[in-house]
């Protein structure tokens, strides 16, 4: 079990002393606050710039911007933690990681589309043990920390603490699918057809949104069709805090993947995951 190696005050659960990050969930707050006035002034901005990466996906400087100014908070703040972020390479040497995805949903960014956010995870000795989803155009932050639970609210002052739903039939279920043709057309596709038919009914919030609906109780499943390091360290360490369970489509865990590698991602109440499982899996719906 990794060490609370900065702040925060074991506290005692059933296997033992549970290390806090409570200091460490305090500054990625501040590392939020420190960027949400820039990000809000860019957001559908007519002079922001805007290019089309390799493969097809809308990117904006203003992602750089937003990294460069979380990075120069860390270096103030935790100087000897490594830092992990999307756009520039990796800083600092040791057991602790900040991961940091400046802003996830560009697309939606670029396009007027109020659904984006800042991600930062603290990874300690490879397990992710705190991540904040920053969403200023909702006005809408959720967060965990090992042992602290999983939040959601405006501010620390002004939170409501959050758990999966407890619902466990799939035909019940509210599920939220990110890419629906990425889903369809790809290895999943048969299952993905059965499992939309099952559930009581399909959304697609999309980006970072389906999963930390999932960790409130507002959905139950939630389908990623391309997640990686950057999305997976803070989703991992919100959803398992909420009690729900996130892993891919084969039931392997997400928080092992390298930095540039993405694959599809499932994240459920926890109650539903071995049936979302089974319906997704080509032979077992060919079989079913």
């Amino acid at each position: 079990m990794p060490r609370a190696l900065t702040g925060g005050t074991p506290v005692c659960g059933y296997g033992g002393p549970v290390p806090r990050y409570d200091d460490d969930l305090r500054l990625a707050h501040v590392l939020a606050d420190s960027i949400e006035r820039t990000a809000l002034e860019m957001f559908a901005s007519p002079g922001l710039e805007v290019s089309v990466a390799d493969d097809g996906s809308l990117t904006t400087q203003a992602a750089g911007t937003l990294e460069e100014l979380l990075r120069h908070q860390l270096q103030r703040t935790r100087p000897r933690d490594k830092v992990q972020g999307r756009i520039l390479p990796s800083t600092g040497h040791g057991d602790r990681r900040w991961v940091i995805d400046a802003l996830d949903g560009a697309a939606n960014y670029v396009r007027g589309v109020p659904v984006w956010a800042t991600l930062i995870a603290l990874v300690v000795e490879e397990e992710p043990v705190l991540g904040l989803v920053a969403a200023p155009s909702l006005s809408r932050r959720w967060w965990a920390g090992h042992g602290s639970g999983a939040w959601t609210g405006r501010t620390l002052a002004r939170a409501t603490q959050v758990r999966v739903s407890d619902t466990a039939v799939l035909e019940h279920a509210s599920a939220s699918a990110d890419d629906v043709a990425s889903w369809l057309f790809g290895p999943h596709g048969q299952g993905f057809a059965q499992l939309t038919d099952r559930v009581w009914r399909t959304r697609a919030f999309g980006d970072f949104w389906s999963h930390a609906l999932v960790a409130e109780g507002a959905a139950d499943v939630a389908l990623g069709s391309y997640l990686d390091t950057f999305q997976t360290s803070t989703l991992s360490a919100l959803v398992r805090e909420a009690g729900g369970r996130i892993s891919d489509p084969w039931g392997a865990p997400v928080s092992d993947r390298a930095a540039s590698g993405g694959s599809p991602v499932v994240v459920t109440n926890g109650l539903l995951h071995e049936a979302v499982l089974a319906a997704l899996s080509p032979t077992d719906a060919a079989e079913g």
